[in-house]
């Protein structure tokens, strides 16, 4: 992971997200096999812009970047979410050669989980293709939610992320997902706290999470398009 103090991303009171730092941001869609199960992304829309507002309302006219609507609509943006470590509120579902620690409340409902067998699942098997497939579909689990380390060492399996910021599409849902914070970026509360870093984030810019600042994936359950 990137050094955090190169980017910060404030949580403002019932406001935006307010990004201090020079970041990346892309489009980074949910691609599906041809049994619709989610197996990788793809990027789009790239560019790199200096300090900026996100929305976090889900309801500016810019997005995704801020235009002050979340005043004119009495946006509710209390922070709910634990300030937990991720170490201290996963479960851990143990294999042979992997332990799958899983933090159920940070689903941002991606599906790679899911696919090839169901990591949670396939975990337990003890030979290599499932070994790879835990991993790799682990890895690719934007919030984090799920996180494979190897039994032998004891190390969490990252994947290697730039610090950027992802908006992701869900096509095959048809809507649009959280921001997808990456590579180490620290995110600060809207009481100057700071959240753990982490290499994968899924922040909530639909509005409507229960877990806030981080998403709960509802906005599949609303149907949230970033176009609208």
């Amino acid at each position: 992971m990137a050094d955090p103090g190169l980017v910060r991303i404030r949580v403002s009171k019932n406001g935006p997200y307010l990004v201090d730092g020079t970041v990346p941001i892309a489009r980074q869609s949910i691609l599906v096999d041809d049994k619709g199960e989610s197996v990788a992304w793809a990027e789009s829309e790239r560019g790199e812009r200096g300090s900026c507002a996100l929305c976090r309302c889900g309801s500016s006219g810019v997005k995704p970047y801020c235009d002050g609507t979340h005043q004119t609509i009495g946006f509710d943006g209390t922070e709910t979410a634990s300030r937990r470590p991720y170490a201290e509120a996963v479960t851990s579902i143990e294999g042979p050669s992997l332990v799958l620690m899983d933090q159920v409340e940070l689903c941002a409902e991606a599906r790679f989980c899911s696919a090839k067998g169901r990591i949670w699942r396939r975990v337990a098997d003890d030979d290599d293709e499932s070994r790879d497939v835990v991993i790799e579909q682990s890895q690719l689990c934007p919030s984090g939610r799920y996180t494979a380390v190897d039994r032998a060492t004891g190390s969490a399996l990252e994947p290697d992320l730039e610090t950027s910021i992802g908006l992701i599409e869900d096509p095959q849902a048809g809507v649009s997902g959280p921001l997808w914070v990456r590579g180490g970026a620290q995110v600060l509360s809207a009481d100057d706290e700071p959240y753990e870093v982490r290499n994968r984030m899924t922040l909530c810019r639909c509005g409507g999470s229960k877990n806030k600042p981080f998403c709960d994936s509802t906005h599949v359950g609303i149907g949230f398009d970033d176009n609208e």
